[in-house]
């Protein structure tokens, strides 16, 4: 299940503040500054810094292409 385009617009980064990239097909959010996705478990953003991942090239590539993908925060 997507996240509430309501919440979308509420999220930032917990560590720099900065917008997000929603990713739906993966389920997770991306931080493109710093590399590391946030998952989102059971439709539920779990934004702690010591539950991130890093991010290789490819996988970045992939979050890029995907037409689903958004920017969280107001704009």
């Amino acid at each position: 299940m997507a996240l509430d385009s309501f919440l979308l617009d509420l999220l930032e980064d917990p560590v720099d503040h900065g917008s997000l990239l929603y990713v739906p097909s993966k389920d997770v959010l991306f931080n493109p500054r710093l590399r590391i996705v946030y998952e989102v478990r059971d439709s539920i953003p779990v934004m702690l810094p010591d539950e991130t991942r890093p991010v290789d090239e490819e996988e970045e590539r992939s979050f890029n292409d995907d037409p689903d993908a958004r920017l969280t925060g107001l704009r």
